[in-house]
C-alpha cells in the first residue's frame, strides 16, 4: 500500500519539482561512489521530500533512499527522518520519528561488526530560498516551514517546487561514530542533535537571516545612538529643527537602503540562467565550497571582487545563489540608481552609495550604521575594493572606505565572525573594453543610463568562457588579532573610537584582499594568446609557433604554478586558438605554408587588458628567464636574490604574494622545468645557463619580455633620479610620464598603463618605501647608497635598443 502510494504521489512530484542540486556532483565531490551502504539523513519524514530526494538520487546514480538496506543479515530503512509533519489540527500530537531508535541500532551494528563501515549522508531538502520576515503576511504560509502539516506542505510544493534546493554534505562513518562515541541511546540523541543544528545552520545559509522591511531598517536606525547624536549636532549647526534634519536624513535613507525582495531574486535567476546559457560557453567556479563551509560555521561573508565589468554585478549573485547560499546584499554606486535599473537592483539586494561623501558628516554616519545594521542582522555583504571598473585589466589601488567602515562595525561587538572572501572574475570577453581604451585616451566617461542598457543588449554575442574564482578567506577577527592584539580594548556598542591603529590595519587589510584576489587567477585562452602575442616581434606567429609556445606557457604554470587558487585550463595550446578564433580576437591569415595569427593595433590595444588580468601569475618566471639571459651563469642563490629584490619593489603595483622563501621554491621548480625541457643547464660548480641553441633561446626570450615593460618603466624613473636629483616628485612624475610617451612612440609599445602617472607615482612610492630614495630637507627626492647597484641591475635586463633611447633622451 505504501508503495502504490509513493508511486501515485510521484508524478504530480515529477512535473511541479524541478531540484537544484549542491555540490553539482555530490558522489565525486563527497566521496559516495561505489559505495552502496549509504544512508539518508533528512528534516522531515514527508513523502514530497523523500520523493524529490529519490527524484535527485536517480539522477546521480546514488541509492534509492525509499529502499531497506540489508547489512550482514540486518535490516534497515535507508532514510533517517528527524520529524514528523505537523497535524492538520494543532491539538494533536503526531509523535517522534523512528530516528533515534534507527541511529542506535546502525551504531551497535556497527560497534558489533567493526569490519563495516555504512556512511551517512544528511541531505537538506529546501522549498524554495525566501527567507523569514519579521512581520508575517501571505508569503509565509507558502514558505518552507519546519515540520508542515501536509495542507502547508500541498501549497509549498505547489508554489515553491520548482525552486527546490536539495543539498548533500560530507558523509560521515558510522564505525568512527562508534568508535568515538559508542553506541548507546545518548550517543544516537547526540547524532541527531547535530544533524537538526546541521539542518538549521543550512537553512539559514541558504535563505540569509529574518528579513527585516524597508521601513524597518530605518525605524532602527533612528532609533540607532550615533545618528540621534549627528542628527541633534547637525540641527544646533545649522540652526534649524531637528526635524528639517530627520527629513534629510530619511532622503539619504531612502536614497541608500536596498529593498531585497526574494521574487525578484526567483525571477532574475531564471532570466540569467537564460541570459548566460546564450552569452557564454560555461561558467567555471572554483572554491565554491569554501562558501558552503564558512556559512554552515557560522561566519559571516563580506565577498570583495575584483571589478572587471558591470556584468560582475550579476554573474557573482548568480554564482553565489547557484552554490546554495543566499544572495549578498551588494554595495552599487549612485550612478547605477538610474530607471529601470536601479529599481531593479535594489530589489535585488544592491544598496547605493555615493561616490565622494566627504565632509558630509550626516550622510556618513548614516551609511556607516547601515552597513552596521547588515553586518549585525547576519546578512551576507559584497563589496567592491577597487571602488570602479578596472580601464587597463591590473587591479587598481584599493579603496580603504569599505573597509574601514567593516571594521569599525566590528568595534561595535558583533558576536559572530565576520570573513572577507576574495574573488577574482575572469572573462575571455568584457564588453566594455572598447570604451575603457576611448576613456583613457581622454574620452569623458558615458553616464549610465537606460538607452545606454539598450545599447548593450544589441551588442551581445558569445562571450567565451566566465570564470569566478573564490580566494583564500580573510578572517576579519584573526587579521586584526594578529595586527592589533589589543584590538578588542576599542569596543565601545555606543560610539566606537577611530583608534591610531585602524588606518594601517585597514591598508594592511586591504593589501592582503588584493593579493588575494590575484593569487586565484584564471588563465584562459583569451589572457594566455593576448600575453604570447604581445610578446612577439609585430604581435604575430604562425599557427605552429603559437600552439609550441602556449604549451610552453601552460606547462609552466602546471609544472610551477604561480598559486594552489589559480585555476589552469585543462586543454592544450592548440585547443586554447581555436576558442580564441571562434572569439574573433586575432586576426587570421591563410598562405601556402599555413596560417598566420596576428594582432592590428586595436587588437593589440584590446588584448593588451586580457594579458594585464594575468600578467602578474608569470612575472617571476619572466624574471627569471631575463636574468638568465642577461648574463652567462648564475647560483640559484643569485637568481633568488635578484628576483626577490625585484619583486618586493613590484609587489605594492602588482599585489604579488611570494616572500623569499617561496620564490626560491618556485625558482627551483622553474629551473627544473626548463632543464626537463633541454632549456637550461647546470654546471657542476651550481652556475645555471642556457642551452645555446637559436630555437630554445627564443622560448625563454618570449618568457622574459613579458615583463619587459615594467623594467623599462623603472629603467625610465631611475634614469631620472640619477640625473635631476635632487627632484620634487611633482617634477620626477611629470618628466617620467613624457619620456614613458616617447618611448612608447620610438618603440610601439601600445599599452595605456605605460605613460599612466598613477604607474610611474606608483615606482616611486616603491623606491621610496624600499629605501633606494629619501627625501631631503625640502622634500625633493635623492638617491640612496643601495640605489647604485638597483640601477645597475635594472640596465643589465633593459634591452639594449631600449635602454639607449632612454639614456640619451
Amino acid at each position: 500500500m505504501r508503495s502504490l502510494f509513493y508511486f501515485l504521489l510521484s508524478w504530480p512530484i515529477k512535473m511541479l519539482v524541478r531540484c537544484k542540486i549542491v555540490p553539482d556532483n555530490p558522489a565525486q565531490s563527497l566521496d559516495l561512489e561505489n559505495n552502496k551502504s549509504v544512508f539518508y539523513i533528512t528534516r522531515h519524514q514527508s513523502a514530497s521530500d523523500l520523493l524529490a530526494l529519490q527524484m535527485t538520487c536517480k539522477k546521480l546514480n546514488l541509492p534509492d533512499p525509499l529502499q531497506v538496506v540489508e547489512i550482514n543479515g540486518s535490516k534497515f530503512n535507508r532514510c533517517l527522518c528527524l520529524d514528523k509533519p505537523a497535524s492538520v489540527l494543532p491539538w494533536r500530537d503526531v509523535g517522534d520519528t523512528h530516528a533515534i531508535e534507527q541511529g542506535q541500532a546502525l551504531l551497535k551494528h556497527h560497534q558489533n561488526n567493526p569490519q563495516e563501515d555504512a556512511k551517512l549522508v544528511p541531505v537538506n531538502i529546501l522549498w524554495g530560498r525566501a527567507p523569514h520576515k519579521e512581520k508575517a503576511d501571505v508569503g509565509t504560509v507558502i514558505a518552507d516551514q519546519e515540520s508542515p502539516s501536509w495542507f502547508r506542505k500541498f501549497w509549498i510544493v505547489l508554489f515553491s517546487g520548482r525552486d527546490t534546493l536539495v543539498r548533500f554534505s560530507k558523509a560521515v562513518s558510522f564505525r568512527e561514530m562508534a568508535e568515538q562515541q559508542g553506541s548507546d541511546e545518548v550517543a544516537a540523541h547526540k547524532l541527531i542533535r547535530i544533524a537538526r543544528f546541521h539542518f538549521h545552520r543550512q537553512k539559514i545559509a541558504a535563505t540569509g537571516p529574518r528579513l527585516m522591511g524597508r521601513q524597518q531598517k530605518f525605524i532602527a536606525l533612528f532609533a540607532n545612538p550615533a545618528i540621534k547624536r549627528v542628527i541633534s549636532d547637525e540641527a544646533k549647526t545649522k540652526g534649524v529643527s531637528e526635524e528639517v534634519v530627520k527629513k534629510q536624513a530619511l532622503g539619504m535613507m531612502t536614497e541608500i537602503a536596498a529593498d531585497y525582495r526574494d521574487s525578484t531574486i526567483r525571477l532574475g535567476q531564471r532570466i540569467l540562467a537564460w541570459l548566460w546559457n546564450r552569452l557564454y560557453d560555461d561558467i567555471e567556479v572554483k572554491h565554491g565550497d569554501r562558501l558552503r563551509e564558512l556559512s554552515q560555521s557560522g561566519h559571516e561573508i563580506i565577498y570583495v571582487p575584483c571589478h572587471r565589468s558591470h556584468m560582475d554585478y550579476l554573474l557573482l549573485t548568480y554564482v553565489i545563489y547557484q552554490q546554495g547560499l543566499a544572495t549578498p546584499r551588494i554595495a552599487a554606486g549612485i550612478n547605477l540608481d538610474f530607471w529601470p535599473a536601479g529599481p531593479i537592483f535594489r530589489k535585488a539586494g544592491a544598496f547605493f552609495i555615493r561616490r565622494s561623501f566627504k565632509g558630509n558628516r550626516l550622510y556618513s554616519t548614516i551609511f556607516r550604521e547601515y552597513l552596521g545594521l547588515l553586518f549585525s542582522r547576519g546578512y551576507p555583504v559584497k563589496y567592491y575594493t577597487e571602488g570602479g571598473r578596472s580601464r587597463t585589466g591590473r587591479l587598481l589601488q584599493p579603496k580603504t572606505g569599505m573597509l574601514a567602515m567593516t571594521i569599525q562595525s566590528m568595534l561595535k561587538g558583533i558576536d559572530r565572525p565576520l570573513t572577507l572572501v576574495p574573488v577574482y572574475l575572469g572573462y575571455e570577453h568584457v564588453m566594455e573594453v572598447a570604451s575603457y581604451h576611448k576613456e583613457l585616451k581622454g574620452s569623458s566617461k558615458q553616464k549610465e543610463s537606460a538607452f545606454g542598457i539598450i545599447k548593450a543588449i544589441r551588442k551581445l554575442r558569445n562571450y567565451g568562457h566566465g570564470y569566478v574564482n573564490f580566494g583564500e578567506p580573510i578572517n576579519i577577527n584573526e587579521f586584526l588579532n594578529k595586527q592589533v592584539p589589543d584590538w578588542k580594548k576599542s569596543i565601545d556598542p555606543i560610539d566606537p573610537p577611530k583608534p591610531s591603529w585602524l588606518t594601517p590595519a585597514v591598508n594592511a587589510m586591504a593589501n592582503e584582499v588584493m593579493t588575494e584576489i590575484n593569487k586565484a587567477v584564471a588563465l584562459n585562452s583569451v589572457t594566455l594568446t593576448a600575453l604570447v602575442l604581445l610578446t612577439a616581434e609585430q604581435h604575430a606567429m604562425t599557427r605552429e609557433e603559437l600552439i609550441e609556445y602556449l604549451n610552453f606557457f601552460l606547462d609552466v604554470q602546471r609544472k610551477a604554478p604561480y598559486s594552489e587558487e589559480m585555476s589552469i585550463p585543462v586543454e592544450d595550446g592548440e585547443a586554447l586558438i581555436e576558442q580564441v578564433i571562434k572569439l574573433n580576437k586575432v586576426e587570421v591569415k591563410d598562405d601556402k605554408l599555413g596560417q598566420i595569427l596576428s594582432l592590428g593595433k586595436s587588437a593589440s590595444l584590446e588584448m593588451g587588458y586580457y594579458r594585464n588580468n594575468i600578467i602578474h601569475a608569470f612575472i617571476l618566471p619572466s624574471l627569471l628567464c631575463r636574468l638568465l639571459k642577461s648574463y652567462e651563469k648564475l647560483t640559484t642563490e643569485d637568481l633568488t636574490d635578484s628576483v626577490s629584490t625585484l619583486m618586493s619593489l613590484f609587489r605594492a603595483e602588482l599585489f604579488l604574494w611570494p616572500e623569499r622563501e617561496q620564490i626560491k621554491l618556485q625558482i627551483e621548480n622553474l629551473l627544473g622545468t626548463f632543464a626537463d625541457q633541454n632549456l637550461v643547464k647546470q654546471s657542476k660548480a651550481g652556475y645555471w645557463s642556457i642551452i645555446d641553441e637559436h630555437e630554445q633561446g627564443y622560448t625563454l626570450t618570449l618568457m622574459a619580455s613579458c615583463v619587459s615593460e615594467t623594467i623599462q618603466r623603472y629603467a625610465i624613473v631611475m634614469k631620472l633620479i640619477s640625473q635631476l636629483q635632487p627632484v620634487s616628485r611633482t617634477s620626477l612624475e611629470s618628466d617620467a610620464t613624457a619620456l614613458a610617451s616617447r618611448m612608447s612612440t620610438l618603440h610601439n609599445i601600445n599599452a595605456p598603463e605605460f605613460i599612466d602617472r598613477k604607474a610611474q607615482s606608483s615606482i616611486i612610492n616603491a623606491l621610496r618605501d624600499h629605501k633606494y630614495i629619501y627625501s631631503d630637507d625640502n622634500g625633493s627626492f635623492v638617491a640612496n647608497e643601495s640605489f647604485a647597484a638597483l640601477d645597475q641591475l635594472i640596465r643589465d635586463l633593459t634591452e639594449d635598443d631600449v635602454l639607449q633611447s632612454i639614456l640619451h633622451s
